[in-house]
């Protein structure tokens, strides 16, 4: 089985058998008919998955790979709060009228900052950084902007990246407040290596190590069901995602840059609730 495969079931066994539940406290979270939308938890999960060795995506559940990386494209490259710049309907229900999400995701990605060097962006500064100094220790991004939360449809999750290089090699930090384990947890794996690939080759670079840091993983309390079915799923080998290689510009990239080659998954779909 994939590597990715190995590390969610362990998770979500560990929240099952060891996790916290909040069943007794006031929560923010509701279902669609009304009813709070209670979690199990566990605090301070870290995974680490090396790209090197293989791209960590889930075959015991299909990852809609190409979609998570639509996503992610809308928030690093468009840098877009708006919807209607996704084409996708996961984020309709933190939309407003206009299609805006609010002060949040990427336009905290787009707001240029002041730099001895000139004004840059965090994505920009980023590759800036990468292709100039990548012996810093200061490059980084954080759109968990306390100035704008009031202003946020959806104070961000996954809200920050720590980027380090070692011997032409680039690793990353992603740090997560609070993952939907269920819903969301390797879809921003997926999301936040593929990043971690486009930043390397247009750094001239090797994607290395991703580390990914949660605050707070949980699993609802109407998703326990299906992850009880899905970590007893057949598992599969992990895929090899091909990427262009002539792609030198980071915004050059297109979700067609990228193809899971023998991707093998259980297809089986589920009716899975969100909470809002």
């Amino acid at each position: 089985m994939s590597r990715a495969d190995e590390i969610f079931i362990a998770n979500m066994r560990d929240i099952l058998e060891n996790g916290v539940t909040d069943a007794d406290l006031e929560v923010r979270p509701k279902w669609s008919d009304g009813t709070s939308a209670h979690t199990v938890k566990k605090f301070g999960i870290v995974n680490r998955y090396n790209l090197q060795e293989e791209f960590p995506i889930l075959t015991i559940r299909k990852t809609f790979f190409k979609s998570c990386v639509k996503e992610l494209l809308w928030i690093w490259q468009k840098k877009s709060n708006n919807i209607n710049d996704l084409g996708l309907k996961i984020w309709d229900q933190w939309a407003d009228e206009n299609g805006s999400i609010g002060k949040a995701y990427g336009y905290q990605l787009g707001i240029k900052h002041k730099y001895a060097e000139g004004e840059f962006d965090q994505v920009d500064r980023v590759i800036y950084d990468l292709k100039n100094n990548p012996a810093s220790r200061r490059i980084m991004t954080n759109i968990f902007n306390f100035e704008d939360l009031h202003e946020m449809n959806l104070y961000p999750c996954a809200y920050s990246m720590t980027f380090n290089v070692s011997n032409g090699t680039l690793n990353g930090i992603l740090n997560q407040r609070s993952n939907d384990m269920l819903t969301a947890n390797n879809w921003n794996v997926a999301q936040y290596s593929v990043l971690l690939i486009m930043l390397a080759q247009v750094s001239g670079l090797k994607a290395g190590e991703l580390v990914h840091v949660i605050a707070d993983a949980h699993i609802y309390d109407r998703h326990i069901p299906i992850v009880k079915e899905i970590i007893e799923m057949k598992r599969y080998a992990a895929p090899v995602l091909k990427v262009d290689k002539s792609v030198k510009n980071f915004y050059d990239f297109t979700v067609d840059s990228f193809e899971l080659v023998d991707y093998k998954c259980n297809d089986k779909k589920y009716n899975i609730p969100v909470a809002e």
